[in-house]
């Protein structure tokens, strides 16, 4: 059966419930509601409300209960309904999580998971299609996860809820009714830290996550007789797996990287500066990039269209490059 993106996330909770007793999920409209986009649709009911908790529209509660759940030994789940309101929890996340392994010297840890819808295309305007991933790109001590298909929307989820480091989960709201695929019914995990290769190539390529990844790859079958086109999924963007990066750099020469978040101190632009350090004789090109621009995601949908990267400027930065 074909499982959506949203419903590979709810299968994931679920499951991930009723192998453990520790696992909560705490968040605003999570319970009664089933959450904003169902993606917690029945599970109050089933575990009830002491582990599917309602929460106050406090973002800064939600995770510092969090944070003191899992020090406590549970293995909470924390929604932010969207994830542009992640900023109200940052001093939970930056200044508590992501640093209580190390002031505890190793003894103790800290399993939470941060998750909630990220990502434009869907004319939320500036509240609802926040791409801030870069935020927590920067902080030792957090794991961060961008799942591109169902398959890795839920194994991701459930390496998440199993990890005893804080991990933030963005889950992009374009996909979950957009994407689905046929998933495992025998239970599964992605590992945290590994990229997919999706398509081998030997011309030049693309590193991406989130929906310019699948522009990537549409652009790769469009474009197959005329370039040759090497595509990977970061999946994780904290840490980045370098080795399959820099061994697809040095087979192919040329790299464009592609992100919806801006393009300003992207995650994009780490991964251009280590390639061009790391690789530089194996280069036949410009390290080149691909994001939106340096502005406030607009509500019009043409505007909107304009800020982020479509199929169109993914296919013209691919011929630039391949040109080259």
């Amino acid at each position: 059966m074909q499982v959506t993106y949203i419903e590979a996330i709810r299968q994931a909770m679920e499951e991930e419930m009723a192998r453990d007793p520790n696992v909560m999920l705490l968040g605003e409209d999570v319970g009664v509601l089933g959450g904003p986009f169902k993606a917690s649709a029945g599970l109050q009911e089933k575990f009830g409300p002491d582990r599917v908790l309602d929460m106050p529209i406090s973002e800064s509660m939600i995770v510092g209960g969090g944070v003191g759940l899992a020090v406590q030994g549970m293995r909470p789940i924390c929604e932010m309904q969207f994830i542009d309101f992640i900023s109200c929890a940052f001093d939970q996340i930056v200044n508590t999580a992501a640093t209580l392994r190390y002031r505890h010297g190793g003894q103790t840890a800290c399993p939470i998971v941060v998750r909630g819808p990220s990502g434009g295309g869907v004319h939320g305007g500036l509240y609802h299609s926040q791409n801030p991933e870069a935020w927590f790109f920067h902080v030792p001590g957090l794991k961060v996860v961008a799942p591109s298909t169902a398959y890795d929307a839920k194994g991701l989820l459930k390496a998440a809820i199993r990890d005893d480091d804080p991990v933030i989960y963005f889950e992009h709201k374009f996909f979950y009714r957009r994407i689905k695929e046929e998933i495992p019914e025998d239970d599964y995990v992605v590992p945290i830290g590994q990229a997919a290769l999706r398509r081998e190539g030997r011309d030049l390529t693309v590193v991406a996550y989130g929906p310019p990844f699948h522009a990537a790859m549409k652009a790769a079958r469009d474009m197959e007789k005329e370039v040759d086109i090497e595509v990977i999924d970061l999946r994780t963007l904290l840490p980045l797996d370098w080795g399959t990066i820099k061994s697809s750099v040095r087979k192919t020469g040329k790299l464009l990287v592609l992100h919806e978040a801006r393009l300003t101190g992207g995650v994009g632009a780490e991964i251009a500066a280590r390639v061009a350090q790391d690789c530089f004789e194996d280069l036949d090109g410009p390290v080149m990039r691909l994001a939106a621009r340096d502005t406030h995601t607009p509500f019009a949908a043409a505007m909107e269209d304009y800020v982020l990267p479509n199929q169109d400027k993914v296919t013209e930065a691919i011929r630039k490059l391949a040109a080259y």
